[in-house]
């Protein structure tokens, strides 16, 4: 004959049954329909899936993220966005200068904007430029070069070539960047840096006699180089508009 349940026994399963129905009710069950967190948009870049290698540029890192995707909440009215630092743009262009201004336009353009960023990449495209040309490589020329910058470079490598001349180049370092200018016309941000580096270039005949420059010698060289890109593009990539030999 079995003992009745005591009282303290059913009161204390009474309460297991009603904690458990409060915390369904209060946090629900999955149905396996919810919808999976949104992608962060800031690390997707739309227009740069393209895998093929030869259509792909060399990007300049901070050259353009992405804005806000499409639906997202704008800033409330009201509430304030924190002013930039006058020296923002410091040892590069000078507070209040027309340089700055730009820089200024550009940074409210594009939020990922980064110049140092910006000038890091530039310089992994200048040693790039460099020693492609020397080499004659064509497809990371074109890759880097505006069309008529890169005619006008594929014109010296042939002459070269019809020469039966070789040219070697040497890239020792690069030892200053300084902004020339900035400028954003019709939505086109152009940016011109003025690169101070050391080279080891000589250009040497068919039988191997140097006719232009040093194997061994180190020469400095100021370059003078525009990088631009189309801010309306999705294509965060820059490319190569301008080149002159600078003083």
């Amino acid at each position: 004959m079995h003992n009745p349940l005591d009282a303290s026994t059913i009161i204390f399963a009474l309460l297991a049954i009603f904690v458990l129905w409060k915390l369904r009710s209060v946090l629900g069950s999955r149905t396996g329909s919810e919808k999976e967190p949104p992608q962060n948009s800031f690390f997707h870049r739309p227009g740069n899936t393209n895998d093929n290698n030869d259509r792909k540029v060399i990007p300049l890192p901070g050259a353009a993220h992405p804005g806000p995707a499409a639906g997202s909440a704008a800033p409330q009215q009201g509430f304030a966005q924190p002013a930039a630092p006058a020296d923002r743009w410091k040892g590069y262009a000078a507070p209040g200068s027309s340089n700055a201004a730009v820089l200024d336009e550009i940074a409210a353009m594009d939020r990922g904007f980064d110049l140092e960023g910006f000038i890091a990449g530039a310089k992994t495209a200048y040693e790039m430029i460099v020693t492609a040309f020397a080499a004659g490589d064509r497809q990371t020329l074109r890759n880097l070069l505006d069309q008529d910058v890169y005619e006008n470079f594929v014109t010296a490598i042939a002459g070269r070539e019809s020469r039966n001349e070789k040219m070697k180049t040497t890239l020792v370092s690069i030892d200053k960047v300084d902004l020339e200018e900035a400028s954003l016309r019709d939505q086109t941000v152009q940016i011109t840096l003025r690169f101070a580096s050391k080279l080891i270039t000589a250009t040497e005949s068919n039988a191997g006699t140097i006719i232009d420059g040093s194997p061994e010698k180190v020469v400095d060289m100021i370059d003078i180089w525009t990088f631009a890109r189309d801010s309306r593009s999705p294509d965060p990539n820059w490319k190569l508009v301008a080149t002159q030999t600078g003083h």
